[in-house]
């Protein structure tokens, strides 16, 4: 009888996709070595020379952002983070102390000086350290804000570009973080790194400048789920970027749907929903998105 209940149950694992209320997902992320890589903002790890970086804090709130980092191009491709109840606020103020070095790291895989010590390739480079996960998002911990100054979740960024239109963006995001909107929201932003025509240029100490940066956003409430993305090209003129009557940044022309967005980039977002929700949510056509989002 004890063989038999173990052939039952070993049945019933390997058939469960295929039962009637089972939701399928073909392309969620193995999770052996990064378990953390279940979790729904993160996209499909890329594998090969990258890595995962997994930031958390000694606190209660455990993890503040990842980071798909790759080795050989020594540039980050995207850092993902959760915005929700218990990590929203705070006012701890912005880590005062330069950019420290992602101890998760190796030195091999950054830039490093003929000694082997790491060095910042930012500095003089006329790029600012265009933080990724934004040190706007973490003012619940101070810890957790000193992290967002790592090295590695950091992209160049023209000044008029981080300043400019890509603060917009973040305080679009940050204004959609609020109970009556949201449960959850799923974010997972970078810039690109992996095509020739995608990447604006290469500093002479090995450093990537993305062509295009991008958001990708997961709402979860008490409705299901929607996704947006953002997709902007990385301009050296603020007059490149439309602004309102009011002098406002007009973010709408850069809206576009996940499907779109994983075309552009390569990259599959939010790979952990069922494939039936993650069918729906990222083929939503941009004048819907833009309506579900309160974009004009």
């Amino acid at each position: 009888m004890l063989a038999l209940l173990v052939v039952i149950s070993c049945s019933k694992d390997e058939n469960d996709a295929k039962l009637p209320g089972i939701a399928e997902n073909k392309n969620k992320n193995l999770t052996s070595v990064y378990p953390e890589a279940a979790r729904l903002e993160f996209p499909k790890l890329k594998g090969g020379q990258s890595l995962v970086l997994v930031h958390r804090t000694n606190d209660k709130y455990g993890v503040n952002f990842c980071t798909e980092w790759d080795t050989q191009k020594k540039s980050q491709r995207w850092s993902c983070y959760q915005m929700h109840d218990g990590n929203y606020g705070g006012s701890v103020g912005r880590y005062g102390e330069g950019y420290p070095y992602d101890d998760q790291l190796d030195y091999a895989n950054y830039f490093t000086m003929a000694d082997g010590a790491p060095f910042d390739p930012f500095w003089n480079s006329g790029y600012d350290h265009g933080h990724i996960c934004p040190s706007a998002d973490r003012q619940y911990s101070k810890e957790a804000n000193r992290q967002t100054f790592f090295l590695t979740n950091m992209q160049p960024q023209r000044n008029v570009f981080n300043a400019g239109v890509w603060a917009a963006m973040e305080q679009q995001v940050r204004n959609w973080n609020r109970g009556s909107f949201r449960d959850t929201l799923y974010v997972c932003k970078g810039g690109t790194i992996d095509r020739s025509d995608q990447i604006s240029r290469t500093l002479a100490n090995g450093l990537i400048v993305p062509k295009y940066f991008f958001m990708a956003v997961l709402c979860k409430n008490k409705s299901g789920y929607k996704a947006m993305a953002f997709w902007i090209e990385h301009k050296d003129k603020d007059s490149d970027f439309p602004k309102d009557n009011l002098g406002n940044y007009q973010l709408s022309p850069y809206v576009t749907n996940i499907r779109e967005l994983e075309t552009l980039t390569g990259i599959d977002f939010f790979c952990n929903l069922d494939d039936e929700t993650e069918e729906h949510v990222e083929t939503l056509g941009v004048e819907n998105i833009k309506s579900a989002w309160g974009l004009k």
